[in-house]
């Protein structure tokens, strides 16, 4: 499908761009500062320390001391430049002149370890600061998949291909039971099989392998399955006879014909092949019921649009019960660790699903569009923005610590290996190691961001 600038919602984008732009640019100081800091306890001199790439230019930068401060204008990441280091600034004049005591390739290999694993310590201890904190101010609102009592709505056609139906009671995935609905969908894509109640009876769906290829493929980036919801009017159309017949916005239907209807998937049968049609309508309206009747549409439609009430809504509805926590201050940090470990085995889970080419996840890689499309389109919420942010700080410390040259897990295994063997690697090694894993990041984004605009990698938008 082309997208045309007529079709994208531009004050939406901007609030998303917004939202990323400051997420990562916390991330990427916070993980900068963490190389900074031990650089500067082992008297280290450190010459740059930048938000964003400077090719060319900067758009701000300041020198205090023996360190140039600056913004450039390449919003792809960060860096420090110590001095006598072989990192991305390929600075070969001064590696071929002799050491100094101030440079970090003078420094015992246990100091040089602690400097590289600053950067990934430091967005650890950011993630489980934030998570706490969110726990501490909002604490935590969760539904209990026990409590959807009619079972789940199957929204999407690929999880009725699978098996699921709506109504379904989902007991557990891979044979652990989904304690939170709030975690079910992760599951879904990270399962393998599903044990469901149905009618009284259990039964296990399996997944098929590729089942996130498929989702890729057909584009999904929405829940597969949802709470099942009362079907309230949001907007009638003034085209149909529905208006006429005194449906108004907010009214939430209990019937149709003498049949009551609980949610909103209950209508479409109800409805099937009445085209045109005289039908009851039994609505709430201010506590009260009130008695409508109305000509269903050529396509068998009463001629609404209903409102989708999110999670907030349906707790303040009483639709459902859900569990509300409140913490303390110093009962949050735990919880805040807890909570970060638990996305952190998420996303090893979802790494190992990439990394499997059965599974076809790895067309599903997106880069910074499909990183902006996390965040909230229409409000600038700030819980969603500092969860949203910690769960990427975990991402960029368990990115940053894989053993690929040019990233910090890349030095350290240079690091460990010289400490193992005490044979230091040759600088020059070391510089074409850092191009070969600069040339590897490089693919990588091309490939992730490729995805979000071309569909490379098999999928078409």
């Amino acid at each position: 499908m082309i997208t045309t600038l007529l079709d994208i919602n531009w004050s939406s984008v901007g609030l998303q761009a917004g939202q990323l732009i400051l997420s990562l640019s916390i991330l990427v100081v916070m993980h900068e500062l963490g190389h900074f800091i031990p650089a500067k306890i082992f008297k280290c001199r450190v010459e740059k320390f930048y938000l964003f790439f400077d090719p060319w230019f900067s758009i701000f930068k300041k020198k205090i001391g023996e360190t140039v401060y600056g913004i450039g204008w390449l919003p792809l990441g960060g860096y420090v430049k110590i001095a006598g280091m072989v990192d991305e600034s390929m600075d070969k004049e001064q590696m071929k002149l002799p050491p100094q005591d101030w440079e970090f390739r003078s420094k015992p290999a246990w100091q040089r370890l602690i400097i590289m694993i600053g950067g990934v310590t430091v967005n650890v201890l950011l993630a489980f600061v934030i998570y706490a904190m969110i726990l501490f101010t909002w604490g935590e609102t969760k539904l209990p998949t026990q409590n959807l009592t009619n079972g789940i709505w199957a929204v999407d056609s690929l999880t009725m291909q699978i098996g699921l139906q709506t109504g379904d009671k989902i007991i557990a995935v891979n044979g652990q039971p989904v304690q939170y609905f709030e975690d079910l969908n992760a599951q879904l894509l990270l399962g393998e099989t599903i044990t469901v109640e149905r009618n009284g009876e259990r039964k296990d769906i399996a997944i098929p392998v590729n089942f996130i290829e498929q989702i890729v493929e057909k584009g999904k980036r929405s829940a597969l399955v949802l709470p099942r919801i009362p079907v309230i009017v949001g907007e009638v159309s003034d085209s149909l006879y529905a208006k006429k017949a005194g449906l108004k916005v907010n009214d939430v239907i209990k019937g149709i014909d003498g049949k009551q209807v609980t949610y909103f998937d209950e209508i479409k049968p109800l409805l099937a092949g009445r085209n045109g049609d005289t039908i009851a309508l039994t609505v709430e309206r201010n506590g009260k019921d009130v008695a409508l009747q109305t000509i269903l549409s050529k396509d068998a439609s009463i001629g609404f649009f209903p409102i989708m009430p999110g999670m907030d809504d349906l707790r303040k509805m009483n639709t459902y019960q859900f569990e509300k926590r409140e913490y303390g201050f110093f009962e949050s940090f735990p919880a805040g660790v807890s909570k970060a470990i638990e996305k952190l085995v998420f996303y090893v889970q979802q790494f190992k699903k990439i990394l499997n080419p059965a599974t076809g996840a790895y067309k599903g890689i997106g880069g910074f569009k499909s990183m902006g499309s996390i965040f909230p389109k229409y409000e600038w919420n700030w819980e969603a923005f500092w969860n949203i942010t910690a769960f990427f700080s975990i991402v960029l410390a368990f990115m940053n610590l894989l053993p690929i040259p040019a990233l910090d897990g890349g030095h350290v295994v240079f690091t460990l290996y010289e400490m193992i063997t005490r044979r230091k690697p040759s600088e020059k090694f070391l510089e074409y190691a850092q191009i070969v894993g600069m040339v590897l990041l490089l693919g990588l984004i091309l490939y992730a961001n490729g995805n979000d605009w071309f569909g490379w990698g098999g999928r078409m938008k």
